[in-house]
């Protein structure tokens, strides 16, 4: 969990030192591929005991967020490289 949680900043940051838009994209949906990990995580560790459910609610919303502003991010990036 710690390594997908600190692998999305990572992969924005990377993305972002890129040459190109598309790049950076890519970089994103990597971000995006974490998060979705994480997600996973949260319920498993839920499920096995690990997590009391509010807890894990309350990071699921705090991630769903993340992942919301990922996806507005590509698509923004993707509209206005597509424009150009």
């Amino acid at each position: 969990m710690r390594r997908c949680a600190s692998s999305i900043p990572a992969n924005i940051a990377e993305g972002s030192g890129r040459r190109n838009v598309g790049e950076l994209t890519h970089f994103l949906h990597i971000a995006l591929g974490s998060a979705s990990e994480l997600e996973t995580f949260l319920v498993i560790s839920e499920k096995l005991g690990y997590l009391e459910e509010e807890n894990k609610e309350v990071v699921l919303e705090l991630l769903n967020e993340v992942m919301k502003m990922l996806v507005g991010l590509i698509r923004k990036l993707n509209i206005n490289n597509n424009n150009h």
